[in-house]
């Protein structure tokens, strides 16, 4: 089997090509040129990796890609993700998103090679929630240029799945977090900053709104939801999630009680990093693919906080 990963150098690529190579697949991965080396992530599996040069809104290189590797499954992980970054950079982050996906599904259908295809989608897409909890039928409102792009892929999805057929998968993934967490989102953020302040590094920690709630859950356990979905006897999407919603307040007080802090002597709250519009409240069904893949996360709120912050500390030697 050969699988071919855009977005292989982030969190969830890494994860996936992990999990990929332990069941036996020969791995690609499409990354863009930089001037920096940002292969980290993967650096431990790197020589076990096939990796590409390119750019999904070179749709053309795309479908040379594909022609050339002939994968079994393509799976789209790449984006600007980050939401609050969006706002700053919607033009970008919605043609890196959308479009994006678009030049993929385009790639796949230009090259006619037969491969089932999963799309990374976001609880972003559901914003200002109209339903609680959220499955897969809940109207989409998204509240960020994020989210509009994701809005935007995942009906290009749907849409090349009904009209040309192609085995299309829309991953919902709710929030997802490790140790491999890009260090600008708020949970690798609290966790970075309480190693730094053990080591002395650091006196203060500046959030925005910590009385928003997610549904967390660890990225590992939701790599393997996006390879169950493709290996299902039709294609189908699904929402991915714990079932349980948690404050970012909820996570600061088990991440500096796990090293024995209190974290109001360090939290401080700063006008600037709330969004210009928020979500308030993500809490995901997973029914469907529990019942459906025979999927179930395994990772527990606080055990996840925990691997996250002593992950930190390890690296700073506290």
């Amino acid at each position: 089997m050969k699988a071919f990963i855009t977005g292989i150098t982030g969190q969830d690529g890494s994860y996936l090509a992990e999990l990929l190579l332990e069941k036996g697949y020969e791995v690609h991965g499409m990354i863009r040129r930089s001037s920096t080396i940002n292969t980290g992530r993967i650096d431990h599996i790197f020589d076990r990796l096939h990796i590409h040069h390119g750019d999904l809104l070179d749709t053309s290189r795309v479908t040379t890609l594909l022609s050339k590797v002939q994968p079994d499954e393509v799976y789209n992980l790449a984006a600007q993700s980050h939401v609050r970054v969006s706002f700053d950079m919607p033009v970008y982050s919605v043609q890196s998103g959308a479009m994006g996906t678009l030049g993929i599904l385009e790639a796949i259908r230009e090259s006619g090679v037969p491969t089932k295809f999963y799309q990374a989608s976001s609880s972003e897409m559901f914003g200002k929630v109209l339903e609680t909890p959220q499955t897969e039928t809940t109207p989409f409102y998204p509240r960020s240029p994020y989210g509009c792009g994701k809005v935007f892929s995942y009906w290009a999805t749907v849409n090349y799945r009904e009209a040309y057929s192609i085995f299309a998968c829309n991953g919902i993934l709710f929030n997802h977090e490790s140790p491999r967490r890009g260090e600008t989102f708020v949970t690798r953020k609290i966790t970075r900053a309480i190693a730094r302040i053990l080591s002395g590094q650091q006196k203060e920690l500046f959030l925005g709104n910590i009385d928003a709630k997610r549904d967390w859950g660890h990225a590992k356990d939701y790599v393997e939801a996006m390879w169950l979905m493709l290996q299902a006897d039709q294609p189908d999407d699904y929402v991915v999630a714990t079932g349980e919603t948690h404050s970012v307040r909820e996570f600061l007080e088990l991440a500096f009680s796990h090293v024995g802090l209190d974290w109001q002597q360090y939290v401080r709250i700063d006008p600037k990093y709330f969004r210009p519009t928020e979500v308030d409240l993500l809490l995901g069904d997973p029914s469907k693919a529990k019942a459906k893949l025979g999927w179930t996360p395994t990772t527990s709120f606080p055990a996840l906080v925990r691997d996250m912050v002593d992950a930190d500390r390890n690296i700073l030697g506290v």
